[in-house]
């Protein structure tokens, strides 16, 4: 399983590399109008080869020491398409991935490449938040008849709400590293004070409240 040392660097690479940005003075808008003092966009690891090889090792230590060899690799769409492809290429394993909606044309697939039933799965995914769009592609895998194995993603916030929504899936949530250990390594490589980081722990405990209270 993944350890302390490992969560704390890949924490140190995101931040680095501002695939994470920290601000809670200033906070982000989300795509579902939530402020956040905390914006993620794993889609650049993919600029830094020595990032996105260490991510792909990672993935692929934690699905072998986990789960060993499986028949496919899956990922969600469509920031985890590439991540998703560079383990499967890596491990040498059928790739395909999953849609957020179904095509609106020609075969009108929401899974794309092949996905036989009784197909043993590991999901990968970039970033989980509420686990909403995660969840979609585990079902759409299900329904294929794959058995999937688990997910397991770069980054999550942590949210109560992802937490019980994969316990109710009955799917196993991994990521790489979290919420929890990149606050840690930001304290500790000063890229946020004191005020700043009890902001962000004040997120962490309850994002709405939060966002309420810096609505402008």
């Amino acid at each position: 399983m993944k350890n302390d040392q490992s969560t704390l660097a890949l924490a140190g690479f995101l931040l680095q590399i501002k695939a994470i940005k920290l601000n809670p003075t200033k906070p982000f808008t989300w795509a579902s109008g939530l402020k956040s003092p905390i914006y993620c966009d794993n889609r650049i690891t993919l600029s830094y080869p020595h990032i996105r090889t260490h991510i792909r090792q990672e993935f692929v230590n934690q699905i072998l020491e986990r789960y060993g060899r499986p028949d496919l690799i899956a990922g969600v769409a469509t920031g985890a398409i590439a991540q998703g492809a560079l383990v499967a290429q890596e491990m040498g394993l059928p790739f395909a991935y999953v849609r957020s909606e179904k095509k609106s044309h020609g075969l009108t697939n929401l899974i794309e490449g092949v996905v036989e039933a009784g197909q043993s799965v590991v999901v990968i995914e970039d970033l989980v938040s509420t686990g909403g769009s995660s969840l979609k592609a585990v079902e759409a895998l299900r329904e294929q008849g794959a058995n999937v194995k688990g997910l397991i993603a770069i980054f999550t916030y942590g949210m109560k709400t992802s937490v019980e929504a994969f316990k109710k899936a009955n799917c196993e949530l991994i990521t790489l590293t979290d919420y929890d250990a990149l606050i840690r390594k930001a304290v500790e490589e000063s890229y946020i004070n004191t005020e700043e980081h009890a902001s962000l722990l004040e997120w962490k405990a309850d994002p709405k409240a939060w966002s309420d209270n810096h609505s402008s």
